[in-house]
């Protein structure tokens, strides 16, 4: 069973990443919104611990949210704005929100 494992707070300030990324099955994905997205900072331990893990599951993120914080999107990630994230939420199995 798939799931979408939607994350929204930023990685500097909980473990919510860490245990999400332990707990990933084969065909699970994880879209960073909000300030989940600062996972994506350069040379930070949880984009390290992203690109470590990527061929083990698919990376979205919302468009937006990347965009007011002024960060690239990784190659190996992919960008969906809202009503991508209405087609993922319908694409996976289950939706699990760590909130």
């Amino acid at each position: 069973m798939s799931t979408l494992h939607v994350l929204s707070h930023s990685p500097f300030a909980d473990t919510r990443l860490t245990s999400c990324l332990r707990v990933l099955g084969a065909d699970d994905a994880i879209l960073l919104s909000g300030d989940a997205v600062y996972a994506l900072r350069p040379d930070s331990a949880p984009m390290h611990a992203l690109q470590a893990k990527q061929a083990t599951f698919k990376l979205f993120v919302l468009e937006e949210d990347l965009l007011a914080r002024d960060l690239t999107l990784p190659d190996w990630a992919q960008s969906v704005n809202y009503a991508g994230f209405v087609e993922l939420s319908i694409r996976y199995d289950k939706v699990n929100t760590w909130l």
